[in-house]
């Protein structure tokens, strides 16, 4: 994948643009990015006198602009990322990130139980955090290290289990509730770092 030049995210804020297509490949498509960070940050770069230097510029531009929405437009934003597992209809660097290869099926695929659990986790956290998926930075783990992480991020046992604990025993975070802001929060934080770690894999800065 190769990205558009700096000088052209300037050109447009069209679906199409070449900013649409920079931040849907480094972000993660979506309609609220499409909709309303597209034509934000396109806004903003119009406006200014200077060009952003480096596409990490253009990420920290890109998140300083999503945590001034209000919490709704962020959960929608973060919620454009696959849950950690998920196989099917991902994006080029999601699939890669996945450990997915279509075409060339991986030779140490996922075992069946490590998928069946995360499945059970993300449906955990989902009910522990309403309107919230779990983004976390994978880099480079492993998705049994990753079980791992989300199960002491939510204070659980270490398990193989498809349903323990069982999903009503968690008990939901009020929204809005301090605990739920700080959890958006990281959450958005995690989406730039995933972002950069893709113009790594990019090559570029």
């Amino acid at each position: 994948m190769e990205l558009p030049s700096l000088e052209a995210i300037r050109s447009s804020s069209s679906n199409e643009s070449p900013l649409a297509f920079t931040l849907a490949s480094l972000l993660e498509p979506s309609s609220v990015l499409l909709q309303t960070l597209v034509p934000q940050l396109y806004a903003k770069l119009k406006n200014s006198s200077s060009l952003v230097k480096s596409y990490t510029q253009l990420i920290d531009l890109a998140i300083e602009q999503v945590r001034t929405w209000d919490q709704n437009l962020q959960a929608q934003f973060i919620s454009g990322h696959p849950r950690i597992g998920e196989t099917k209809n991902l994006s080029t660097f999601s699939a890669k990130e996945q450990g997915v290869n279509h075409r060339r099926p991986t030779a140490t695929p996922t075992p069946p139980d490590i998928l069946a659990r995360l499945a059970h986790l993300n449906a955990y956290y989902e009910r522990r955090y309403p309107k919230l998926v779990y983004i976390v930075f994978v880099n480079g783990r492993s998705r049994e290290e990753i079980v791992r992480v989300l199960e002491n991020h939510l204070g659980l046992e270490h398990s193989l289990s498809m349903d323990e604990p069982p999903l009503d025993a968690a008990v939901p975070v009020e929204i809005e509730s301090q605990k739920w802001l700080d959890e958006l929060e990281r959450a958005v934080e995690a989406v730039g770092l995933i972002a950069k770690s893709r113009l790594v894999a990019l090559g570029v800065e």
